[in-house]
């Protein structure tokens, strides 16, 4: 056991991968593998060692046979206790030996190796892409297309190694033994092995196609019922569980078609190729009687070619199933090659360089984005923040205020200008040296399906559990969590939140998340909403927390509800992507423009746009 376990360690199966992931499917495939390909062609090789004892087990029974013909049954046993040995010798200990290596391998070396080398490695890249990427796809059909891609891959690998490996070592050493017995029989499986090989060529590509088709509709299937689920409480508060079966129903129909479509084609594969399996014993046994006839071949050549041509069209049909399972997974590769490969939209620069210790000085220099379009987002906004002023940013729907965030962070780069932190544009820094040094709280609060601890570490992983528990009371969360439990029986920290935090209201995701910024404890701290979710009464002893945390930090706060940002050093109103005012609270009531207008039209301390207000 041990040794199994040790050669389950010759694959270094988290190594990352060298670049980004070619576009082409042969580079694709290198990509994938890169620093696994010695013990593959070391798999490869003891595959093709257990394929030839399939020959060799077919020439000790021709030998056998010979021997039994030429002794008779009286001296068989004593003339020939040394072939006999040999018989024993190769069945019982060589051959079961051969077998255990090649599967050892298989299953321990390649198997559970592969599949994580690749999943990782896709998964790294994923990561990497820009927000764009997720908004515009199924988060379930992108995390299908992974697993899909990983197992398409790995079952690639394997399935090579364990029967095109088999297979070829088995078909060349029969070769060989019939070139022994006559080589016209040796060519008569050649011509066979030829017409075999043409039809493969005509079949697999038709294959691989449909099996291409078949997966995009399998991750549309996935992709529509996640988000279905994901959105589980919007469809039944809105009665609309029969228009979702619908939409399911669509997509799988598309699959079931692109299903039926692939079953077709695998049945004439299968069929053309058995009946071709057919001929090759008619071949091989007909043509060595033949010869027998004409004493060119022996009894035992008989018994061998039979064993050989009954092997290999036995190995025909279990050859066909797996090119055809190969092919499969290279359609199914393309179609994850296709979504997963993209080159990341938004990069780190060349030469990029790690954020040191900021002082929190922030500035927006012309900065620029409208997401691609002529209007929306921000446009020609010049905004210096000094480190710890306290800025709040107002404006209506659509004025631009998380755009401006989102450049901060740098979840878009500017289409025009620039943004820099202490001097440093952030174009020229590494993104998540950035983003460990602002911490954010949103109004779309995310929580992981973990615990209610490893929600709250998340703003830094190497807290102590004393410092998560502070953060927790300072966010007025830890009363509400020691008092929690989950479907499994955790309890207080160790109880799961459910998906997205399903199981928290939307008050107490929101101080989670708050325990998380506090734990941070980074130099910016960003508030989008961040108590809009709270009652009145918690959020007055938050605000009193946050008053606390944001000594000493740059702060940025959005906030519809313009009581929550009065007392800030400074507030930015916001107007069609520009700045139109900014002051002081009292400076801009006196000043009477939109931030005066906003502030008299509040209906329950909320912004009321323009149009609901006339």
């Amino acid at each position: 056991m041990k040794m199994l376990r040790a050669l389950g360690g010759f694959i270094d199966a988290f190594r990352p991968a060298d670049g980004a992931p070619p576009q082409k499917l042969g580079a694709f495939f290198n990509w994938c593998l890169k620093g696994s390909w010695g013990p593959l062609t070391v798999a490869g090789g003891i595959s093709s060692l257990a394929g030839t004892t399939e020959v060799v087990s077919a020439l000790i029974l021709g030998w056998v046979v010979d021997a039994a013909v030429a002794e008779g049954p009286a001296g068989f046993f004593t003339r020939n206790m040394s072939l006999l040995l040999l018989f024993l010798a190769f069945y019982l200990a060589l051959r079961p030996l051969a077998f255990a290596a090649s599967a050892a391998s298989n299953s321990v070396i390649v198997g559970p190796n592969v599949f994580p080398l690749v999943l990782s490695r896709l998964h790294r890249w994923t990561l990497g892409q820009s927000v764009t990427f997720f908004d515009n796809d199924f988060a379930g059909r992108i995390a299908q297309k992974q697993m899909q891609a990983a197992r398409a891959v790995t079952d690639v690998a394997t399935e090579v190694i364990n029967t095109v490996c088999f297979a070829l070592a088995s078909v060349i050493g029969s070769a060989l033994f019939l070139i022994a017995i006559d080589a016209r029989i040796a060519l008569a499986l050649l011509v066979w092995m030829v017409v075999y090989l043409a039809l493969v060529r005509f079949f697999l590509p038709k294959v691989k196609g449909n099996s291409a088709a078949r997966a995009a509709a399998r991750a549309m299937v996935s992709g529509q019922v996640v988000d279905t689920i994901t959105n589980i409480k919007t469809v039944k508060l809105f009665a609309h569980s029969a228009f979702e079966d619908r939409v399911a129903l669509k997509s799988m129909e598309v699959f079931r078609e692109r299903s039926i479509e692939f079953g077709q084609i695998s049945t004439w594969f299968r069929f053309s190729l058995m009946t071709l399996a057919g001929v090759l014993p008619v071949l091989l046994i007909g043509g060595t009687v033949i010869l027998w006839q004409d004493g060119s071949a022996t009894a035992g050549d008989i018994a061998a070619a039979g064993a050989v041509a009954m092997r290999i069209a036995q190995m025909t049909g279990w050859v066909s199933f797996t090119l055809m399972s190969i092919y499969t997974s290279i359609g199914e590769v393309e179609d994850g090659m296709r979504t997963l490969t993209v080159p990341h939209q938004l990069a780190d620069a060349p030469g990029a360089v790690d954020l040191p210790a900021i002082r929190g000085e922030v500035l927006f220099d012309h900065a620029g984005f409208a997401y691609g379009r002529k209007r929306g987002g921000v446009d020609d906004v010049t905004l210096n923040i000094q480190p710890g002023e306290k800025i709040g940013i107002v404006g209506a729907s659509g004025a631009g205020k998380s755009t401006l965030v989102s450049l901060l962070l740098r979840l878009y780069d500017c289409e025009k200008g620039r943004v820099l932190v202490d001097g440093e544009d952030l174009r020229q820094v590494t993104q998540e040296s950035l983003r460990r040094q602002i911490g954010m709280v949103t109004q779309e609060t995310a929580m992981f399906n973990r615990s209610a601890r490893d929600n709250i570490a998340y703003g830094r992983p190497d807290a102590t559990e004393e410092e998560i528990i502070a953060a927790a009371r300072q966010a007025e969360a830890h009363d509400f969590i020691i008092a929690m439990e989950d479907h499994q029986g955790r309890k207080g920290y160790d109880a799961y939140l459910g998906e997205r935090g399903v199981k928290l209201s939307g008050g107490q995701r929101q101080r989670i998340a708050l325990a998380r910024a506090f734990l941070k404890d980074a130099p910016i701290l960003v508030l989008d909403e961040a108590t809009s979710a709270l009652d009145s009464e918690v959020e007055a002893s938050i605000q009193e927390a946050l008053d606390r945390v944001m000594v000493g930090k740059t702060v940025l706060a959005i906030a519809h509800r313009l009581s929550t940002i009065a007392a800030m050093d400074r507030i930015i109103v916001l107007d069609q992507g520009r700045i139109v005012e900014e002051g002081s609270h009292e400076a801009l009531l006196a000043k009477g423009g939109l931030y005066a207008r906003y502030w008299n039209r509040q209906s329950g301390g909320f912004i009321v746009t323009e149009e609901a207000a006339e």
